[in-house]
């Protein structure tokens, strides 16, 4: 079988997978990340009232339009208001209220003269300023009015958006539910972290990387776990998972070694092959399938080329499972500050690193097996199929992860 190209290997997986549609109700609190489910709508304006935007008075902007550094007005202060306290009278004529920052402006009142401009007095005030009417004013509904969309369904929840929910006093959100991903490492050359090494042996950092990649994509990793190179215990554990994920991703046995049983493995399941290999380096021999309806992407063994399509493949089948285009691959233009001198049959990805507008390769190897020197690295140098590389200076594409 030829090697797809990546678009096509996209494509036939995206077409595998529909967007979730079962909601939950989540505390706010545990909502960064998740994608909302339903348009919100302001049950109330923001602010409810009109408010103060510094520590000044309150007056009426009729009283002080004549006021100056040379030529004060004074004027009787009533009382003084605080933050959630609401004031007991009204601004009359010649008088003014002591009011902090973020306190409901008094009735009468229409500008803030800030505490700058003033002599700061307690019984009566000296205004060395003059303000318009609603000056230094936040209007009741400034933020928003009752009944505006403030978001709408689809929006990935940060912070920011959470603190806007909060303000609403929400205290759940509804969510579309995560995708469920299952994760397994193979080979018996694999430890996992915490047990003795031996010999011949190496720690498996596939599962970790993979997992907590996933968690952070906005995935909930609902088993993970690591099998020898076993057919019938790979595919024992496969069957175990299958009908609880939406998604199975595995790492190793892919290749055309006699320990790469993964092909072995899906014929013995007797799952289906979507496809085996993508014309791109590293992780070239992805192979790809579906087992009892739920999509299996089984990656190199080798740890950049998994991190690479897991970045690749799995990350825009999760932006379809989430229906949030804010996870898709973005693709942006960038200056390289150095070279990479070696030509490819096809697409090559090399590891880097994107700041304004450039982006610099690290020293150290590129080589698929290799993970330290992708340690501080946040994109990805797409280099086209070509005997000639990458030169100094040269505009490429940059995949950012």
């Amino acid at each position: 079988m030829s090697s797809l190209i990546l678009k096509q290997a996209q494509e036939l997986l995206l077409e595998r997978v529909e967007r979730i549609e079962e909601t939950e109700e989540i505390a706010l609190l545990d909502g960064v990340g998740r994608v909302l489910a339903k348009d919100v709508l302001a049950g109330h304006d923001q602010p409810p009232f009109p408010r103060s935007p510094l520590d000044g008075y309150a007056v009426r902007s009729e009283d002080i339009k004549q006021a100056s550094r040379e030529c004060p007005v004074r004027l009787t202060v009533t009382e003084e208001t605080d933050a959630g306290h609401v004031s007991k009278g009204k601004v009359k004529e010649g008088t003014a209220v002591r009011i902090m920052t973020g306190a409901p402006i008094p009735e009468g009142a229409d500008c803030i003269v800030r505490q700058e401009d003033t002599d700061y007095g307690e019984e009566t005030v000296e205004i060395y300023e003059a303000v318009k009417a609603f000056e230094n004013y936040c209007f009741a509904g400034e933020d928003y009015k009752a009944g505006t969309r403030i978001m709408k369904r689809n929006l990935r929840l940060g912070p920011v958006e959470i603190g806007i929910l909060a303000s609403l006093g929400s205290e759940k959100v509804r969510v579309y539910r995560k995708p469920r991903v299952a994760v397994l490492t193979t080979g018996d050359e694999l430890v996992l972290p915490g047990r003795e090494l031996e010999e011949g042996k190496i720690y498996d950092s596939n599962l970790y990387a993979a997992v907590t990649r996933l968690k952070a994509l906005g995935a909930e990793v609902v088993r993970y776990g690591h099998t020898r190179d076993d057919t019938k215990e790979t595919a024992e554990w496969l069957k175990e998972t299958v009908g609880k994920t939406d998604l199975i991703i595995t790492t190793g046995g892919v290749s055309v070694g006699k320990k790469d049983m993964m092909h072995q493995v899906l014929e013995y399941l007797g799952g289906e092959r979507i496809f085996w290999k993508i014309a791109i380096k590293p992780g070239m021999p992805t192979l790809c399938g579906q087992y009892k309806g739920t999509l299996l992407i089984c990656l190199s063994g080798n740890p950049f080329g998994a991190a690479v399509n897991l970045e690749l493949l799995v990350r825009p089948v999760l932006s379809k499972l989430l229906g949030s285009r804010e996870l898709d691959l973005k693709r942006i233009p960038a200056v390289s500050e150095n070279g990479f001198p070696k030509g490819s049959r096809v697409s090559r990805y090399v590891r880097a690193y994107y700041e304004d507008g450039r982006v610099r390769i690290p020293k150290g190897s590129n080589a698929s097996g290799v993970l330290s020197s992708m340690c501080g690295c946040n994109c990805l140098i797409e280099i086209p199929a070509g005997p000639e590389g990458l030169e100094r200076g040269e505009t490429v594409w940059v995949i950012l992860i």
